[in-house]
Formats: C-alpha cells, sequence, structure tokens
C-alpha cells in the first residue's frame, strides 16, 4: 500500500509546483489589471497595448469601454486594450 502513495508522490508535487508558480501569479495579476482599469479616470493619459498613445475623455463602465483622444481624432476601445505596464509608467515622474 505504502508503493501506491509513493508513486503518486512526484505527480502531486509537480501539480502543487505548478499552482504556486504559475496559475497563482497570474491570478495576482488579473487583480491588479482589474483595479488599474477600476482606477482609470478622465484625462489619464494611457498607451493602448497595441502601441497607440491618448487621453481619456470618457469611461462607459456598463460595456467597459472608453473614448480615447488621440492626435488622429476620437476612438473607443474597450478598456482591457489599455497596457496596464506602460500607462503606469507614462504616469510615473521622470527619474533624474
Amino acid at each position: 500500500m505504502g508503493e501506491g502513495f509513493g508513486g503518486m508522490a512526484p505527480l502531486l508535487l509537480m501539480f502543487v509546483v505548478i499552482i504556486f508558480f504559475m496559475v497563482i501569479p497570474a491570478f495576482r495579476r488579473q487583480r491588479k489589471e482589474k483595479n488599474f482599469a477600476n482606477s482609470l479616470k478622465k484625462g489619464d493619459r494611457v498607451i493602448l497595448k497595441s502601441g497607440l498613445h491618448g487621453k481619456i475623455l470618457e469611461l462607459n463602465d456598463k460595456d467597459g469601454t472608453a473614448i480615447i483622444e488621440t492626435m488622429a481624432g476620437k476612438m473607443k476601445f474597450e478598456k482591457a486594450a489599455i497596457s496596464m505596464e506602460s500607462s503606469q509608467r507614462l504616469q510615473a515622474p521622470a527619474k533624474k
């Protein structure tokens, strides 16, 4: 009977490692991105995941969209298209 559990121990250990190193960080990142999207407000300068730069003119929480003003005009995008990392770097004060 002891051999059955001994054979499953490596499989169980591998499962725990996958959860610890892959699943939990993905949940944390998802939570950070959701908090970032909820903290956006009118006037914030943002960079979209496609690289487009702009300023938020309107936010619509009902359908999860934002109207962004760019040099090309106004465009409507999903809030999920806004890059958290790039936008936060844009908002951060420049280091001297």
